[in-house]
């Protein structure tokens, strides 16, 4: 966005001479040029006049239009996304080209966190999760970049440093789709219902992963192969094929665990043996 070009086309389109628009102004001619070949710009104070005199609005001479900005956007992320998961360099590489042309813009940093490999380059994460926290004004999203953040700093080993992203993060009891599904009646609450089922029940199947990893490592191999055998008792009740992947997952892990314990017991018996 240079005003100058803006100015210069402008001036053109009236067909005034540079000294003409510095005397309507009270400026010099040499300011107008430096403005029009983007060296310098006009203070803030001769917006509403340039604007005046050329009978457009202030926007017009940033040539910035909102709507369209953000629409442009919404299609640069939506491309992005398309190729996150099959070519993330690719989706990388449409979300750098739109920085260039929309610097700093939040969404398209949301976007970009999902690109970066937090554990090959957390500082790179860091950076940009750094920079979303700092400029945008939607919870949603630092809360967003909060997480990449955490996640970041546990791979550089700062446990402390990731305990205090988590920490800015609020406890919430309640979503949106929860308040939704009990306040509302017929299609938005079912919609609403449907949807956190879902959610919760995908939560659900990750924190008992995440409990069965505590008990693997505390030496609780039993326990942790009874954790992930009750996940798979649970996945074929809500009869949904969108979990297929979950149940192949922790089959795998049973099959793991139960492969260490076999070991483990194998070692307990040859130390007994060796000890009569």
């Amino acid at each position: 966005m240079y005003i100058g070009t803006k100015i210069k086309e402008f001036r053109k389109k009236r067909n005034v001479t540079q000294e003409e628009l510095a005397r309507h102004i009270g400026v010099s001619f040499q300011a107008v040029s430096k403005w029009e070949n983007n060296i310098s710009l006009p203070d803030i104070t001769l917006l509403p006049l340039l604007a005046n005199y050329f009978g457009v609005s202030i926007d017009a001479l940033f040539d910035f239009h909102v709507q369209e900005a953000e629409n442009a956007v919404r299609t640069i992320a939506e491309e992005a996304y398309r190729h996150r998961e099959d070519n993330p360099a690719k989706s990388r590489k449409i979300l750098e080209d739109g920085l260039k042309k929309y610097p700093d813009n939040a969404i398209l940093l949301n976007n970009m966190l999902y690109v970066i490999n937090y554990t090959e380059h957390p500082d790179e994460t860091i950076s940009v999760a750094s920079a979303l926290i700092e400029k945008s004004d939607d919870d949603a999203v630092r809360y967003d970049a909060l997480r990449f953040l955490a996640y970041a700093y546990k791979a550089k080993g700062d446990l402390k440093s990731a305990e205090a992203a988590i920490g800015q993060i609020p406890e919430l009891y309640f979503t949106k789709l929860t308040e939704t599904a009990y306040l509302m009646d017929g299609k938005a609450k079912m919609t609403a219902a449907e949807k956190q089922k879902w959610i919760s029940f995908d939560t659900l199947l990750q924190m008992m992963d995440k409990i069965a990893e505590v008990y693997e490592k505390d030496g609780a191999v039993d326990k942790a192969i009874a954790e992930i055998g009750n996940a798979l008792l649970l996945i074929p009740i809500l009869k949904n094929k969108a979990f297929d992947s979950y149940t192949a997952y922790f089959t795998k892990q049973v099959r793991r665990l139960q492969s260490k314990r076999s070991r483990l017991d194998n070692c307990r018996e040859l130390r007994g043996y060796q000890g009569e």
